[in-house]
This record gives structure tokens, C-alpha cells and sequence, in this order.
């Protein structure tokens, strides 16, 4: 089912809402464990740290940190995110969301953290990053996800 999958590029955060919108116009089907609402949510969930920081214990992975970005954040950067790696429940959505309310609420975290005069604060994984690498590791982990949502097509 993986290489079904449709291929996914953002440059910019907002690229990402953009295709959000488009899903949220044409429907969607879902490919993957996840809803629109869902994807959303863990986006949210995950890129607003960078704004307002990380719950402290994820400071115990820093010792990894000159690993993972020697090993994982190139591949990251390139799109090719590791697949079976369990996502931290702290950054798993529950079920019950609304596709339109937390489309929103993802575009405000990227308007949010667009607006952010810096510093972002540091990864749990990969450290202190700039803030284009930064936004690189955001828009493919958007990219990432919103993969196995694929847009409905109207049969002409």
C-alpha cells in the first residue's frame, strides 16, 4: 500500500495548507490510520513546540541528537521519512475531530509560527535548527502525512 501512495513536495508551510484546503473542497480518501482532522491535529501538535517549546522530558533524546542528524535528518530533508516508527502518544490525535475545525486550527499554527520573530526552540531530535531547515523538516513531515489522504476526482 505504501507505494500507492501519491508523491508530496511542499516548499513552504502554507503549501501545506493549501493542499489541507484543496482536501477539504474535492473529499478525500483515506489511506492510511489517520483522518484529515487527525493529520491536522499531529501537525498542530508537533509544529507548535517549535513556537512555545517542548515538554522537558523530551530533552532526554538529546544525547541522540549529533546521530539523528547525521542519520536521520538528511533523509528527512529528502522526503524519505522512516517508516513503523511509533509516533509519541503526546503527539497522537484522538478520533472524535472535525475535518474543517482542525484544518483551521493548522493554518493558524502556520500563520502563528510564520510570524514568530525566533529563536524556534530546539528540536528533540535533531537541536537548534535554522529556520529554513526548520520549516524543510515541517513541510516534508506534512508532506509525509497528507500522502495517504488522496483527493477525490469528479469522472467527467
Amino acid at each position: 500500500m505504501i507505494n500507492d501512495l501519491r508523491e508530496l513536495q511542499f516548499h513552504h508551510l502554507e503549501d501545506a495548507v493549501a493542499e489541507v484546503q484543496s482536501l477539504l473542497q474535492t473529499g478525500y480518501t483515506q489511506r492510511g490510520k489517520w483522518s484529515l482532522a487527525q493529520v491536522c491535529r499531529h501537525l498542530t501538535l508537533v509544529q507548535d513546540p517549535g513556537v512555545d517549546g517542548y515538554p522537558l522530558w523530551l530533552s532526554l533524546f538529546a544525547p541522540l541528537r549529533p546521530l539523528m542528524r547525521r542519520i536521520l535528518l538528511p533523509r528527512l530533508l529528502k522526503g524519505d521519512s522512516p517508516q513503523g516508527i511509533p509516533t509519541s502518544p503526546i503527539f497522537v490525535p484522538s478520533g472524535d475531530l472535525d475535518d474543517a475545525k482542525e484544518a483551521a486550527n493548522f493554518a493558524a499554527s502556520v500563520t502563528r509560527y510564520k510570524a514568530h520573530p525566533g529563536p524556534y526552540a530546539p528540536h528533540p531530535g535533531f537541536g537548534r535548527l535554522d529556520p529554513e531547515t526548520l520549516e524543510k523538516v515541517y513541510t516534508t513531515h506534512a508532506a509525509h502525512h497528507l500522502r495517504f489522504l488522496e483527493p477525490c476526482v469528479e469522472v467527467s
